[in-house]
């Protein structure tokens, strides 16, 4: 059919007229930066606007030479380059070649201007922030409804804890109505005395993140008696509502990573201790039976009776000694006993009697040693072995010294 051109076909005539109009070739182009981000491969990709339209830019890792500063939300600036349509999407675009400072734009004034403000009210210091609960059980989200940031808050919860109370108030997050709307939620979930409350939306331009930059959003936040995570965009995006909140999330994700403790860790913690405190306790009741023996031991060799056992032993001690001293002596005794009587029947007249000799005494019974103890004519009685013989003195004689010898 005549006249009928390909998707292609048309891409490439329109991009064959950008490329052969010498403005668009060589174009400088002032607006403000929005949805800024540099790309793993070296690309920087932006969005740049005025008051009244936005072109998609890009500037190319070869062309990044003489680019001296960091692109970032708000900046106001003078691109360098070429438009062209990119043949695949059938979508045109700023191509960079040099981008220059031109001053900060209306937002981002307006985010300087609000964010001095309030860190001069004391509002971002650091002793006005409250702890966030470790173990929280009930957990506050102000966000849209239907975005990826609830889902992602909803499924990390369910993940880590699945007995946390998640609280959504399904706020607007972008557009004119949306600070009163996160405003309303901030104040509703403070009020039903929840834990923590997260307050933030998935990631955006500065103009569609620009709520969490406005101070009635900011003093709501400051106000709140419940902690406040501001989890707002992606890491690079930093809001007025991050500075005042309690705890700053890079991503909605790690916001309820923080809030939300992992429950099976919590298991095997305090599996942990009660292994410890069941180790701990045996030990303690180990040392405490030991120590209970020792003291029994103790109170048993104090014990009256051990005592009174060992007086006894000592006693038996003492008495076998004592004994065993008496026989002793009872022995050396009757051995001297036996020595004694062997001398004393040595020296024993009856003794000297039965082997035939005798005693002589007077009337007196004293024993006649001597002549001169006999008289003529007293009575003399001469004992011998089987009896007494008396006899009478009839003549004395006595003996030299010499003839007794």
């Amino acid at each position: 059919m005549a006249g009928v051109y390909t998707v292609s076909q048309v891409n490439s005539y329109i991009r064959n007229l950008f490329a052969q109009d010498f403005a668009l070739n060589r174009i400088s182009v002032k607006g403000e930066v929005s949805n800024c981000k540099y790309h793993s491969s070296g690309h920087i990709y932006f969005t740049l606007k005025d008051s009244g339209s936005a072109i998609a830019a890009v500037m190319f890792a070869g062309q990044r030479k003489g680019l001296d500063f960091r692109l970032q939300e708000g900046q106001q600036i003078v691109v360098k380059g070429s438009v062209d349509v990119y043949e695949r999407d059938g979508k045109y675009q700023l191509y960079a070649r040099e981008i220059t400072l031109d001053g900060a734009g209306d937002l981002f004034r307006r985010f300087e201007a609000l964010r001095n403000e309030l860190e001069e009210m004391g509002m971002f210091d650091p002793q006005y922030k409250r702890p966030i609960p470790k173990y929280a059980q009930r957990i506050g989200v102000v966000t849209a409804s239907t975005g990826a940031a609830v889902r992602d808050i909803m499924n990390i919860a369910k993940r880590r804890n699945p007995y946390v109370q998640l609280v959504l108030y399904p706020a607007q997050v972008q557009g004119e109505a949306a600070k009163y709307s996160i405003v309303k939620g901030l104040q509703t979930l403070d009020a039903m005395g929840l834990d923590i409350i997260i307050a933030g939306r998935g990631g955006g331009s500065i103009e569609d993140l620009w709520a969490f930059n406005e101070e009635i959003v900011a003093r709501a936040i400051f106000a709140c008696k419940t902690p406040v995570i501001s989890a707002v965009g992606h890491e690079t995006d930093v809001t007025i509502a991050d500075y005042v909140a309690d705890l700053r999330a890079p991503t909605p994700s790690a916001a309820a990573e923080l809030a939300v403790f992992d429950y099976r860790q919590f298991e095997e913690q305090m599996e942990n201790f009660r292994q410890r405190l069941l180790r701990s306790a045996l030990r303690q009741t180990e040392r405490t039976r030991f120590r209970c023996g020792e003291y029994g031991y103790r109170l048993k060799m104090k014990h009256p009776k051990k005592k009174l056992d060992d007086q006894r032993q000592r006693a038996a001690d003492i008495e076998e000694r004592l004994e065993r001293q008496m026989k002793e002596r009872l022995t050396q005794n009757r051995h001297r006993l036996a020595l004694a009587a062997e001398r004393l029947r040595g020296l024993s007249p009856l003794d000297k009697l039965s082997r035939g000799y005798g005693f002589i005494s007077g009337e007196d019974g004293q024993r006649i040693s001597s002549v001169e103890q006999a008289e003529t004519g007293k009575p003399l009685y001469i004992h011998v072995r089987d009896g007494r013989i008396t006899a009478r003195v009839e003549e004395t004689e006595a003996m030299s010294r010499m003839e007794e010898l």
